[in-house]
C-alpha cells in the first residue's frame, strides 16, 4: 500500500483537521524512490498555545509507526489564527541540491 495515504489517514485519526495538505515532493529529490519526500500542511485548533516544536514532536510521535518507510517529512503547522495571517499559504519547498529539475 501506498505510504501518501496511511500518512494523511493517520494526521486525521489523531487530530481534529481543519485544513490538511500532504504533497510528495519525491521527484525534487535525488533518488529513485517515488514515496520519499513529503511535504504537511496541517492546521488545527489541537495546536492553540502548543509550541511549534511541541507540535512537531506531536506529529512524528504519531506518525512513529509509518516513520521507517520514507525518508523526509517537511512539517507546517499551524492554528486556524495563524493559517489565516499567512493567507492560508504554506512556504515553498527548497530546490534539492542534488537535482537539476
Amino acid at each position: 500500500m501506498k505510504i501518501q495515504p496511511q500518512i494523511e489517514q493517520t494526521i486525521i485519526d489523531h487530530y481534529d483537521v481543519e485544513f490538511i495538505e500532504l504533497l510528495n515532493e519525491s521527484h525534487m529529490h535525488s533518488g529513485p524512490a517515488p514515496e520519499s519526500h513529503f511535504k504537511l500542511t496541517l492546521v488545527t485548533a489541537d495546536f492553540i498555545n502548543v509550541t511549534k516544536v511541541k507540535r512537531q514532536q506531536s506529529v512524528y510521535k504519531a506518525l512513529k509507526e509509518l516513520m521507517p518507510q520514507f525518508h523526509a517529512l517537511a512539517l507546517h503547522t499551524y492554528t486556524p489564527d495563524e493559517w489565516m495571517a499567512k493567507q492560508e499559504v504554506a512556504p515553498a519547498s527548497p530546490k534539492c541540491a542534488g537535482v537539476n529539475r
